[in-house]
């Protein structure tokens, strides 16, 4: 007897579960059949949307891409393009997302005044982006540097680099050890710049000692034959070949001529090999710092 209960309430549980998951599927079948044109209408808009962003990023890409090889044939700076082209890949995205918003059926008004609140809500949240925007239309209309120039920030601890790139917030560097570095162009633009390629040429300066028991004319004349006889050194340009000073374990001579920037490295490491080369044949020696003591001695009968 007490089997037969248990039978038909499980029965009984089954049913009423059975009947519950119907009226539910009933239900959702209802608000499918109700509502399939919206849903269909809904993930047509979906489809349409992810298609004109797919195809709007690659037309973006193009369109920049052809603008930058017509700005490349008309001579305009490299820093310039880059600068346009970063400001116009925001540009273009932005209006690409404002056709897709309107597709949902959002009005242009509503999209407009969106974007403008939002704008509004960013530019005070992100004051610093602001100022590396204009930074960078400050560094454009002045051109401290173009692109391919090598600068030294002058700051403590100054980065310096190759110039790689300058987009619209930041400005990006190479070093001479193939590091980038990305620097804000509102910091960039607030410091002092040394450009060390703008000019053709660079005047090379090179210091080295020589014992005082040397002969310093000697040592002039084999520091001036071996500026004339470099083939890197201009020597239409002023060669000059100097002591500098009286320091305290040497005389410090000192040489300078004027080289190509783009070999200014090169240069000053071959005349550093020459000079030691040099003085090391003809007697000249090099001296390390040193001190003479001189002891005293007292008569300790006194």
């Amino acid at each position: 007897m007490e089997g037969q209960v248990i039978e038909n309430a499980v029965q009984e549980t089954v049913q009423e579960t059975v009947d519950k998951v119907n009226s539910n599927w009933d239900q959702i079948k209802a608000y499918f059949n109700g509502h399939m044109p919206d849903l269909i209408s809904f993930g047509m808009k979906v489809v349409l949307s992810i298609v004109a962003f797919y195809v709007g990023t690659k037309l973006i890409k193009w369109l920049l891409k052809v603008a930058k090889r017509s700005m490349e044939k008309a001579g305009i700076d490299m820093g310039v393009a880059q600068f346009i082209c970063s400001f116009g890949k925001f540009l273009l995205y932005l209006i690409l997302i404002f056709n897709i918003a309107t597709n949902f059926g959002v009005k242009e008004s509503s999209v407009a005044a969106l974007l403008g609140t939002a704008g509004v809500t960013i530019g005070l949240a992100l004051q610093g982006g602001l100022e590396n925007l204009s930074g960078g239309v400050m560094l454009l209309l002045f051109k401290p540097f173009q692109v391919g120039d090598y600068i030294i920030q002058d700051q403590a601890g100054g980065t310096e680099g190759t110039v790689y790139k300058v987009e619209m917030f930041y400005t990006t560097l190479i070093t001479i050890d193939n590091k980038h570095v990305i620097i804000p162009n509102g910091k960039l633009s607030n410091s002092t710049i040394i450009n060390v390629t703008a000019q053709n040429l660079r005047n090379l300066e090179i210091k080295v000692g020589i014992s005082y028991d040397s002969d310093i004319k000697k040592a002039k004349k084999l520091l001036q034959h071996i500026l004339q006889e470099d083939p890197g050194t201009k020597s239409d340009k002023d060669m000059l070949v100097f002591v500098d000073e009286l320091a305290d374990s040497a005389v410090v001579m000192g040489l300078r001529v004027w080289v190509p920037t783009d070999k200014y490295w090169k240069i000053k490491w071959r005349l550093n090999e020459k000079i030691k080369e040099s003085f090391d044949a003809n007697g000249i020696s090099i001296p390390y710092p040193q001190m003479d003591v001189h002891v005293v001695e007292t008569n300790k009968d006194k």
